[in-house]
Order: C-alpha cells, then structure tokens, then sequence
C-alpha cells in the first residue's frame, strides 16, 4: 500500500482518536456517559468538552477532501515525492490541530486547519501538474 493510501487510514483512525476526548468529556458532564441520549448530552458539553466535539466534527469535515486528493492523484498516477509530502503533512496538521483545539490555542489551530485544507487542494491539483 502507498505512502498516501496509508494517510488516509491514519486520517480515518484520527475520527476515531478524537472521539475518546468528547467520551470523557460526556462522563464527566453527566457522571456517566449517556449512550440513550448522547447527542443531546454532547449539546450540553462546554468548555473542554465543547471544544473536543468540535475538533471531532471537524475531523470528518476534513477528511473527504483529503481522501478526494489523495484518489485524484493515484488515478492520474501522480505519484512521487510531492504527493507523498503532501499527505503526510495533511495528517501531521491534523494530528497538530486535534491537539491545538484542544489545548484552546486558537489562532495555531486555525493554522493548522488552513495547512491541512492546502494539502488537500494541492493534492488535487496534482494531475495538473
């Protein structure tokens, strides 16, 4: 499997890694975490909470794009060192955001989502080049 096929199932298991937080977040609101209503417990979350959804959305909203780029690029056999770069740094800003978001700094986070989302058009832009 390739280097960027390979980035893609880290970016998938980063949803994942960033749904752990929210969980303990939802504990710790509710004493437990209600997996009736977890939806309706997740709306009630703030502070670290609020921000460890949000990052946990955003993970999804991310990851089409990436997976679209990376796709683009193998079907048009745009393989070499650039693609390469390109993905593995869309997943170190995604690891970099995730704890960014967490951690509340705001602007870094903010840098680090534009980087990800330049990785992601660049790699779509690869056939072009």
């Amino acid at each position: 499997m390739s280097l960027p096929f390979w980035c893609i199932f880290i970016s998938v298991l980063l949803i994942f890694v960033a749904k752990i937080p929210v969980a303990w977040a939802m504990k710790e609101e509710g004493g437990a975490y209600d997996n009736h209503h977890p939806r309706a417990q997740q709306a009630r979350l703030s502070g670290f909470g609020a921000r460890a959804l949000a990052a946990h959305m955003n993970s999804f909203e991310a990851f089409p794009l990436f997976a679209v780029g990376v796709l683009m690029a193998h079907v048009s056999q745009s393989n070499g060192w650039l693609v390469d770069l390109l993905a593995v740094t869309f997943v170190v800003s995604r690891v970099l955001y995730l704890l960014l978001y967490w951690a509340d700094l705001h602007w870094q986070r903010s840098l680090m989502w534009m980087l990800g989302l330049l990785c992601s058009l660049l790699l779509m832009l690869t056939p072009a080049l």
